[in-house]
């Protein structure tokens, strides 16, 4: 089975994964940005990347997949830059994951 990926974010930062033929969705407020989180959780996408800003608004909703092995939901940074948020959280996991942070 092919898992499908999507990006969730701002318009200037999540367009251009267009390119690569990702399922782009624009997330403008939190009910825009949940709703487009759940809808990729159910059609099987196996990665749902979405800019650290648009997960601020929707950090319940991805708590609640963060033990889950599908989708992996993966923040990045928008076109402005980071805000740290997508760095701790690999952090995290690898030490979770090891049992120290070796990065």
């Amino acid at each position: 089975m092919a898992y499908k990926i999507g990006v969730v974010g701002d318009k200037d930062s999540v367009m251009p994964f267009k390119l690569f033929g990702f399922d782009v969705r624009y997330g403008h407020s939190s009910q825009v940005v949940r709703q487009s989180i759940e809808d990729m959780a159910k059609k099987d996408y196996g990665v749902i990347y979405i800019t650290e800003e648009c997960a601020a608004m929707a950090e319940e909703t991805i708590n609640r997949y963060k033990e889950e092995v599908s989708p992996a939901i993966v923040l990045i940074p928008n076109h402005q830059g980071t805000l740290g948020k997508g760095l701790s959280d690999i952090q995290k996991n690898v030490e979770r994951a090891v049992g120290q942070n070796i990065l």
